[in-house]
């Protein structure tokens, strides 16, 4: 990962970030709204546990994660809590000081995140179990309890149309690089100005990969048009993150990262310490929608936000309602 003025950029601009979003949840300056949904126990909340418990769900700004926090906000609601829906905060930074401070009670974070921008640490562990036990660990002195993760993973990945896929027959990263030896003209690549320049980006893989590409194969962009971008041919590869919604919209296929280079991101709740302790029914409750998330579930529930144009609390209750976790009335 990063070293030298990178590093020392970013904890400088982690610590504003904190400066800020601590200001933010002691001043009580992070708005809320009831959750007035009228829903009941499915096959989560039987016997209403949480009853008379008062709750606030949190989340960062993007689609994936309002639908996780409104997700958490409707389990609890049918387990007979009051909740208060404080999603849609600004900036990683901002949802985790909410929970941390008590602002909040509860949100879905990623486990790479928790390790490499919250507690700090350069180096990823390529092993799913082995980070989550070590973010759950290091966490605890922060007030912060990890409950157990899901296979939904969020992280970096290269993606390529089916007919480019078809063309050149490519599965792996490794392929890619082998394709950019072979072949530097087919080989052209979409990205964002800071994937570009970080080296759990661009360069890291590179270099991991023994991967040469000249800078006329780069090209740099806003996310969103990356994938327009791909599916058009304009670019080879694009880089996007593994539960976008528009990877299945647009019928793209993510390559293998088979050497394990980018960090793994898979989504869990973060619970403040105090509302665990007092309320340790919340693993419970969470314990089997956590299980059911993963990479195809997010792409769906995400694409119809991004794509459709649904609204993220109605998506999140839709799903919560077709799984049988909780029902309407």
């Amino acid at each position: 990962m990063s070293a030298g003025t990178f590093r020392t950029v970013r904890v400088r601009r982690v610590s504003a970030l904190l400066l800020s979003a601590s200001l933010l949840a002691g001043c009580g300056l992070v708005s809320g709204s009831p959750m007035t949904d009228d829903v009941q126990p499915g096959s989560v909340g039987q016997g209403k546990p949480l009853d008379g418990a008062e709750l606030t769900v949190t989340s960062k700004e993007f689609t994936e994660q309002i639908i996780l926090g409104n997700i958490l906000g409707l389990a609890f609601q049918a387990a007979g809590a009051t909740v208060i829906d404080k999603t849609n905060i600004q900036g990683t930074i901002g949802s985790r000081e909410a929970v941390r401070t008590g602002a909040a009670d509860a949100m879905y974070e990623y486990t790479g995140t928790g390790w490499i921008t919250h507690l700090g640490h350069e180096d990823p562990i390529p092993d799913a179990q082995k980070m989550y036990e070590a973010v759950k660990k290091e966490d605890r002195k922060n007030g912060l309890s990890w409950l157990p993760y899901s296979s939904l993973n969020n992280t970096y990945a290269l993606a390529i149309t089916e007919k480019t896929q078809q063309k050149y027959g490519l599965r792996t990263l490794s392929d890619v690089a082998a394709l950019a030896k072979k072949d530097p003209k087919a080989v052209s690549i979409c990205v964002e100005s800071e994937f570009a320049a970080r080296n759990d980006g661009l360069p890291g893989m590179s270099k991991k990969y023994g991967m040469k590409l000249a800078p006329s194969q780069i090209k740099k962009m806003s996310t969103g048009v990356i994938y327009t971008q791909v599916d058009s041919g304009a670019c080879t590869f694009g880089e996007v993150f593994t539960t976008d919604g528009r990877i299945k919209a647009l019928k793209l296929k993510v390559l293998e990262d088979d050497r394990k280079f980018f960090p793994l991101y898979n989504v869990a709740p973060e619970i403040h310490s105090s509302t665990l302790k007092k309320y340790p029914e919340i693993a419970e409750v969470l314990a089997p929608i956590t299980k059911k998330l993963n990479n195809t579930v997010a792409q769906e529930l995400n694409a119809k936000v991004d794509v459709d144009g649904e609204d993220p609390h109605q998506v999140a209750l839709d799903w919560m309602v077709k799984e049988g976790f909780i029902k309407e009335g």
